[in-house]
C-alpha cells in the first residue's frame, strides 16, 4: 500500500482567534461584552474537506459529487480521496477529468504522476512530475516526489538531486503529515534503510544536523548495512567530530 501524504496550497480563510482579556465592571451589573456572532453555516464544499480531514474518504466522494459546477478542483478532490482509498482506477479518471478542464493544473499532473509511481510504472511517474515542475517550478513537494521516483529506479544520484532541491525550496518538506490538501507527495519505498540513508545525507548537506542524525539513526535500526559511507561520504564530514555522531557509528541497534 503506498504511503500518501496531502500536501495543503491554499491559504488559511480564516484568521486564528485573539484572546481577549475582559474586564469585570464593578460599577455595572450588566456586562458589557457584546453577543458573539452567528457561526456562518458550512458550505458542501467545507464538508466535504472535513470529510477528507477525518479520513472519511467515502463521504467526501458522496459530497463533492453533489457540488455544481464541476471544476477542476472538485474533480481533483474526488481523484485524491480515491486515491486514499487505493482505488487507483477511479483516481487516474478524476485526475485526468481535472486536466480537461484545465491543462496545465500541476497538482493534478502531479497526482497523476503518483498513480502510477503506486502501478510501479516509474517513467511516467518521473515524466509527470517534470512535467508538472515545469509549471510549478518551486513546488518542493513535486520535487520531493521526483526524488522518490529516480530512487524507485536506483537512480541514487538524481534522486539526491531532486531531495536536494527540495529541501532547498522547503525546509519542511520531508516532515508533512498533513491529510488534507490538493497535491499528493509519495512516501513509499522499497528500501526505507536506504531510503533514510539519503535523506540524513540530504540533511547533512543543507547543514540541518539533528535531523541528519535522526535519520542516520533511522537508516541504522532499519538496517542499513553500509555503514562506511558515513564516513566516506563528504556530505558527512562536518558531523563526523561530533560526539553523537561518533555515539550512532559505534551503535549496534536492534534491526526494526
Amino acid at each position: 500500500m503506498t504511503t500518501l501524504f496531502v500536501v495543503s496550497l491554499l491559504a488559511a480563510q480564516t484568521a486564528p482567534p485573539q484572546s481577549q482579556a475582559l474586564v469585570a465592571d464593578t460599577k455595572s451589573p450588566i456586562s458589557s461584552v457584546p453577543a458573539p456572532s452567528p457561526k456562518p453555516a458550512l458550505t458542501p464544499e467545507m464538508r466535504a474537506d472535513i470529510a477528507m480531514a477525518r479520513k472519511d474518504y467515502r463521504q467526501a466522494i458522496d459530497i463533492y459529487k453533489t457540488i455544481q459546477p464541476f471544476t477542476h478542483l472538485g474533480y481533483n478532490k474526488i481523484g485524491i480521496a480515491y486515491h486514499q482509498l487505493t482505488d487507483l482506477d477511479n483516481a487516474r479518471k478524476y485526475y485526468e477529468r481535472a486536466l480537461k478542464m484545465k491543462k496545465d493544473y500541476a497538482e493534478a499532473i502531479n497526482n497523476l504522476g503518483t498513480v502510477y509511481y503506486a502501478n510501479k510504472s516509474y517513467r511516467r511517474a518521473i515524466s509527470h512530475y517534470n512535467k508538472a515542475l515545469k509549471i510549478a517550478p518551486n513546488s518542493a513537494s513535486i520535487y520531493s516526489n521526483l526524488g522518490t521516483a529516480w530512487f524507485a529506479r536506483k537512480n541514487y544520484e538524481r534522486a539526491s538531486e531532486a531531495y536536494q532541491k527540495a529541501l532547498e525550496l522547503d525546509p519542511e518538506v520531508f516532515e508533512h503529515r498533513s491529510t488534507n490538501g490538493v497535491l499528493l507527495q509519495e512516501r513509499s519505498v522499497a528500501e526505507r534503510a536506504k531510503f533514510h540513508f539519503y535523506l540524513s545525507k540530504t540533511y547533512a548537506k543543507a547543514g540541518m544536523v539533528e535531523r541528519a542524525l535522526s535519520y542516520m539513526r533511522k537508516a541504522l535500526e532499519e538496517g542499513f548495512k553500509e555503514r562506511k559511507r558515513f564516513v566516506e561520504d563528504p556530505e558527512f564530514t562536518s558531523l563526523q567530530p561530533l560526539p553523537e555522531f561518533q555515539e550512532l557509528l559505534q551503535l549496534q541497534p536492534r534491526v526494526l
